[in-house]
Order: structure tokens, then C-alpha cells, then sequence
């Protein structure tokens, strides 16, 4: 029976590679995300069928828990917009790690309320034999570590250090999720919380790991608290200095977290599923950071530590010169007349809900003839892949979303460049400014392109703080005004010609 319940895992867990596999292309990702569905049907049905195998007892709470996360879960999901899909994901991610350090906790938790009972026992049995006090008698097994009067000796060493490892990731990664989440749903706006942040972030995180230390001797619930109330309070001071415009990035670093925690506590409790899909959950996290990171030319300690896209880091003199504006309806009829367009789209299309517009007039300039394509940069959005759905979503072919190492070079041949809602990923001080804070970013190469339209809801700097040069130069014309209103305006245009 434990053979067939470990295939089954085993199953589950191939079934998580193939759904992860599934969403690293808009194009099956829908079918990555059933598949993942399923494995993880199979590992929890499996789990209820041989219960044994963990020990599992209470049905009843274990069946109340599932029906009000699925239920919250299929409600927050057939109701969130778009524009906070980051959030949910950020949230959810959160909830990832905070079971994962639930479940290092319940295992210490477990093993500890085992130990006193152990420990007086064997102290009774010297107390009778030497003639010595209790007291005596248990100090001295402590002394001498007959007794397993520590998480490390009831768990075992290897399985202590994969747990307590795995709490410590898993609620930094909670607890860091959820001042992302707040800081992308403006409900947190504060960059540090404390005097000299980053110093004190040193100091929470060397007591963090000292306590860490403390707990796989311990035999003191009082010490397994203090450590997981540390670990919580780091992921806090670890997320608050970190700018909006980092978010893409520091998401990507606690999904990767996440998954190691996750894979951590499948060790401690047996669970092959939990390793193999924590594992490579956590390694397309790591590589994902790593893609973003160097999307943005910055080492991951530079995004972690410097407060890059804080509204109180970014410092920039600004182009000079002025912006120039154009109707939106003679921005259309530029567009009607073209050969080439190029759109770039960025966050305040999410915000605007812009993208089905876009799309109705991006059809209507096919129908003339127009050769049209959509630029995505790596960093665009408040996540990983999150322009690429919001065009999936409005129906935009596969086949017209080009990454930036592949369309780069095209801008140079375009009639006209169009870019919604984006700000920093087009910013040409980023190639040319050597002082300028976000200098060396690879971007979008739109200021190449014949004409540059830009359709900006104001003229406020971008999330990091720094002025965009692009808006300044002599080919852009800039088309202010929400973006829905702006595309239907340009479709009017369009149609009227």
C-alpha cells in the first residue's frame, strides 16, 4: 500500500513538472496550469485514502480547510481584475510560504511535546538508580545528552536543519509576500519602517539565524517562537525598502523561496511530491530572478538593498526642453497611414483597461494594411509575463508579441512607435546617461522609431522616480489622457477615414 501511495506522489509530482512546464509559453499555458491542477487533486486524494502514511486523523478540520480555502479561492479568483493580478499572486505566493513554515512548525511543535515526557522518565529511572534528586538526575542527561531533549535529537539532524531552514524561508517568505502585496495595492507607501532600515534588517537577520541555531538544541517552545516571530519580522524589514519598481523582481525571489521552503518540509515529513515540485518551483524561481535582474542590469543585492524605486531614492534633474502633444485623433490618423507600427505596452494599460481597445484598433489598421507588432519588455508590469496576459486576454495573437532581444532591432525600420502606459523600460537614459539612476537598464529601443507616440494619462516621472527623456525628444508627440478613452478615440479616427 505505501508503494502505491508513493507512486501516486511520484505521479503528482511529474504532473507538476509538466504544468510548470506548460505555463513557461502563453501559448499552453492553460493546459500547464490544468495539468498542475491535477497532481495536485492526486497527492491530496491520495493523502485522504492512506492517511497512515502521515498520520492524519482529523478528517474533519482537514475537510472544513479545503472547502473554505477552495471556496475564497474560487471567488477572489473569478473576481479580481488585472490590474491586481500581481497582488494575487504576490498574496498567494505568501500563502505558500506561511504553510511551509506552518508545517516546520507543527513538526517542532510535535517532536518537542514528546520530549518532556521522555526526558523525566530516563531522569526518574537515574534518580531511583544513582540516589540523586530528579533535578540532579535531569541535569545530568542534559549534560551528558543521553536524553533527546532537543528538536535535533527527536527529529533527527538532517531533518532538523531541512526544517528549521525551511520555517526561516518559509516566513520570510510569507510575511515579505504580504508587504509586496500591500505595497502593490497602495495600501503601503513607506520605504522603512525603523531609523538606519538596512543596518537594523542586519541585525534582526543575525539574531534570526542565531535563534535558528538555538532551536535545533532546543528542547524550549519558547525559543521555536521567538525564532519564527524573528524569521516574520525579517521578511517584513527585508520587503519594506524595496521600490515598486523592483516589485517584478523581488515577486519572482519569494515564488523561488517558496519553492525551497516547500521542498525543505517535504524532506522533514517524507513527502516526495513537496520536494520534487518544491525543488523545481524553486529553481525556476531562482532562474526567473536572475532573468529579471539582468533584464534591469542590476545584481540581486543592488534590488534587495539599494531602494531602487522608492519614491525617496530616485533623484534626476530631468531632460530638458518640453513635451509636445497631439490629439488622439490625429494620433490615429498618423497610424492609419503607416507601414510599420510597433506598440509598447506597459502598466497603464493594465490600469486602464486599455488592452481590448487597443486591439479593436490594431484590427482596424491590419485592415489597411499596416504591418503592426507588440514589444514586450521583461520587466514590463508589476510581474513577470503580466503585459503578455493582459494581450492574450484582449485576444492578440501569439505570434504579434515579440520579446525585446527579438524586436529591438525593428524600431530603427518603424514608421511609428506606440507606447501605453510604459515609462522606465523606454527611457533612453538608461543607454545614454551616465548619471542617471537607472543608467545601463537594457530598454526598448522605441526613441529609434520615425515617430513616437506616447499615450500618458499625465506627466509625472515613472515608478522609478526618473524623468523619461523619451517624452522630451524631437520625433515624440505626446497623447495625454486615460488610455481606453485615448485607443477608442484613435479607433473613431480609424473608422472615419
Amino acid at each position: 500500500m505505501n508503494f502505491i501511495v508513493q507512486l501516486t506522489y511520484l505521479l503528482a509530482a511529474v504532473l507538476f513538472i509538466l504544468g510548470l512546464k506548460g505555463m513557461s509559453s502563453p501559448k499552453t499555458a492553460r493546459k500547464g496550469i490544468i495539468w498542475a491542477g491535477v497532481g495536485m487533486v492526486l497527492a491530496t486524494l491520495v493523502t485522504f485514502v492512506h492517511p497512515a502514511v502521515h498520520g492524519l486523523t482529523n478528517y474533519l478540520l482537514i475537510i472544513i480547510g479545503i472547502a473554505v480555502a477552495g471556496v475564497l479561492a474560487w471567488w477572489s479568483g473569478r473576481r479580481v481584475g488585472m490590474t491586481e493580478m500581481p497582488q494575487m499572486v504576490a498574496l498567494y505566493n505568501g500563502m505558500g510560504g506561511g504553510a511551509a513554515a506552518a508545517i516546520a512548525g507543527v513538526e517542532m511543535l510535535r517532536a518537542l511535546r514528546t520530549l518532556p515526557g521522555d526526558l523525566q522518565s530516563q531522569a526518574q529511572a537515574l534518580s531511583n538508580e544513582a540516589g540523586i534528586s530528579l533535578a540532579a538526575a535531569e541535569a545530568a542527561l542534559r549534560a551528558e545528552g543521553a536524553a533527546t531533549a532537543s528538536v535535533a535529537g527527536a527529529l533527527g539532524a538532517d531533518v532538523a536543519i531541512l526544517a528549521i531552514l525551511g520555517a526561516l524561508i518559509g516566513t520570510v517568505a510569507f510575511s515579505g509576500s504580504l508587504v509586496a502585496w500591500a505595497k502593490l495595492d497602495g495600501r503601503m507607501k513607506r520605504n522603512s519602517l525603523v531609523p538606519a532600515q538596512q543596518v537594523v534588517n542586519i541585525v534582526v537577520f543575525g539574531l534570526t539565524v542565531l535563534f535558528g541555531v538555538m532551536t535545533f538544541f532546543t528542547d524550549s517552545i519558547a525559543v521555536v517562537a521567538i525564532f519564527f516571530a524573528l524569521g516574520l519580522l525579517f521578511g517584513v524589514f527585508v520587503a519594506v525598502p524595496i521600490g515598486g519598481a523592483d516589485m517584478p523582481v523581488i515577486i519572482s525571489l519569494f515564488n523561488a523561496l517558496t519553492g525551497l521552503a516547500v521542498g525543505f518540509e517535504g524532506y522533514a515529513i517524507g513527502n516526495p511530491a513537496m520536494i520534487i515540485a518544491g525543488t523545481v518551483v524553486g529553481a525556476a524561481g531562482t532562474l526567473l530572478t536572475q532573468l529579471m535582474a539582468k533584464a534591469m542590469n542590476r545584481p540581486l543585492a543592488n534590488v534587495l538593498f539599494a531602494g531602487w524605486g522608492s519614491t525617496e531614492g530616485a533623484t534626476s534633474e530631468g531632460p530638458e526642453g518640453e513635451m509636445k502633444d497631439v490629439s488622439a485623433e490625429d494620433a490615429g490618423i498618423m497610424m492609419a497611414y503607416a507601414e510599420r507600427v510597433i506598440i509598447v505596452p506597459g502598466y497603464g494599460m493594465a490600469v486602464a483597461q486599455a488592452q481590448h481597445k487597443i486591439w479593436e484598433l490594431v484590427e482596424l489598421l491590419q485592415d489597411r494594411g499596416v504591418e503592426v507588432k507588440f514589444a514586450i519588455h521583461p520587466v514590463a508590469g508589476r510581474m513577470p509575463g503580466h503585459m503578455n496576459v493582459l494581450l492574450a486576454e484582449a485576444g492578440v495573437p501569439y505570434d504579434m508579441i515579440f520579446d525585446m532581444e527579438d524586436i529591438n532591432e525593428e524600431f530603427a525600420m518603424t514608421d511609428i512607435a506606440v507606447v501605453i502606459g510604459a515609462n522606465d523600460v523606454v527611457n533612453p537614459a538608461a543607454r545614454d546617461d551616465e548619471s542617471s539612476p537607472i543608467y545601463g537598464m537594457p530598454i526598448l529601443n522605441v526613441d529609434e522609431a520615425e515617430n513616437v507616440l506616447v499615450i500618458k494619462r499625465g506627466r509625472g516621472a515613472g515608478f522609478s522616480g526618473v524623468e523619461n527623456a523619451l517624452f522630451f525628444g524631437e520625433n515624440t508627440r505626446m497623447v495625454f489622457g486615460d488610455g481606453q478613452k485615448v485607443a477608442g478615440g484613435m479607433v473613431q479616427a480609424v473608422k472615419g477615414l
